[in-house]
């Protein structure tokens, strides 16, 4: 490892309420997805008044570092700062950063705050060092909760040469090596309209649920080494009547299918519509299942660091990165979208040192 560059405990301490300073920030500042303006800036000025040089694309922020050489590997170290809206479980003000027992909470501490703002610090102690083994680029994006195309995907010809990527998201600091992809379905069921009080027209909520049925009790064969097998859930049903004594002659409803490297999205939507009487329309198939090999320099960094490799069920922008990703971040991904979400500030500490740690050994 080159440890000539590795910061000391003093400096930690300065890269680590650095850090805290601006997820507090980040914290006060609403940021849904397609609406990240306004933490776009706070990343932004945070790198300011580093005296580091920023460029900006829509909602999404990135920087490089100061001696980039094209002849090295391009390593991109991104997490995203748009979050979900509050749920109604929430007994603390999920815009005001309050921190209680070691742990800061708010909204979007966890997902995907932490590993935002770890990234930040750590690229900010590397910005001016020479002889890195690799050249970073950094990305704060937007749109990762809602897999949108003015996040990522919209960066990506913007920036230099990539090779590969750290992407931040809660794995309490463990090698997500694999990912399950996201496919949405929206689903018709059609029937015929009738008189509910006599044996009048063709319900198409019961269809429906004849499909849904098998939704819920399929089982594809091929199973996932890292993933396990592809799971389906009904999310949302609803049918366009207005009045109790009509029988439906259509009915909606939604299946979140969780994919695997076991099966192409292709192969599994043509699965799907052999098997089911309602029509099948996927949402989009841009995010597959992803994997990078144990072999992987970044991978074996982390094993060096005593990381444990494993397969994780949620999607992210690794799906989206172009290039092969490891998944790596403080706080813990039980976490998200949860009522009074929060990190401990000890993983906050720990994620800045094992990301200079990774990013070092690489």
């Amino acid at each position: 490892m080159n440890t000539m560059h590795l910061p000391d405990t003093q400096a930690i301490n300065t890269l680590f309420e650095d850090a805290l300073g601006l997820l507090q920030h980040l914290i006060a500042t609403p940021s849904f997805s397609r609406e990240e303006a306004a933490t776009a800036t706070l990343v932004e000025q945070f790198f300011q008044e580093k005296n580091i040089p920023t460029q900006r694309y829509k909602n999404n922020v990135w920087a490089v570092n100061r001696h980039f050489d094209p002849q090295k590997p391009g390593l991109l170290l991104c997490s995203h700062h748009d979050t979900v809206r509050p749920n109604a479980g929430y007994s603390k003000d999920p815009f005001l950063p309050q921190i209680e027992n070691g742990r800061l909470y708010g909204l979007g501490s966890n997902d995907a705050g932490g590993c935002l703002v770890s990234l930040a610090a750590a690229f900010s102690w590397l910005y001016t060092a020479e002889n890195l083994p690799c050249n970073l680029v950094f990305a704060a994006v937007a749109e990762e909760e809602i897999s949108g195309r003015d996040g990522i995907e919209s960066l990506l010809p913007h920036l230099p040469r990539l090779d590969c990527a750290l992407i931040g998201e809660p794995t309490q600091m463990q090698l997500a090596v694999a990912e399950k992809g996201l496919m949405v379905l929206d689903c018709v069921a059609t029937g015929r309209a009738g008189h509910a009080a006599r044996e009048e027209g063709v319900n198409a909520l019961y269809r429906a649920l004849d499909d849904i049925q098998w939704f819920r009790t399929f089982q594809f064969p091929r199973v996932s080494e890292w993933l396990g097998p592809v799971k389906m859930t009904v999310t949302v049903i609803h049918t366009e009547n207005k009045a109790h004594n009509v029988v439906p002659d259509t009915c909606h409803f939604v299946v979140d299918v969780r994919l695997t490297d076991a099966y192409t999205p292709e192969e599994v939507l043509e699965i799907i519509r052999a098997q089911v009487s309602c029509a099948v329309q996927p949402r989009s198939t841009r995010l597959r299942a992803t994997g990078i090999p144990l072999e992987h320099p970044l991978v074996q960094a982390g094993l060096r660091l005593g990381r444990k490799p494993y397969g994780s069920p949620t999607s992210s922008d690794k799906a989206l990165a172009g290039v092969s990703a490891l998944k790596i971040g403080p706080g813990d991904s039980a976490r998200s979208h949860t009522a009074d979400e929060y990190i401990e500030l000890q993983e906050l500490r720990e994620g800045i040192e094992l990301y200079l740690e990774l990013i070092l050994d690489f």
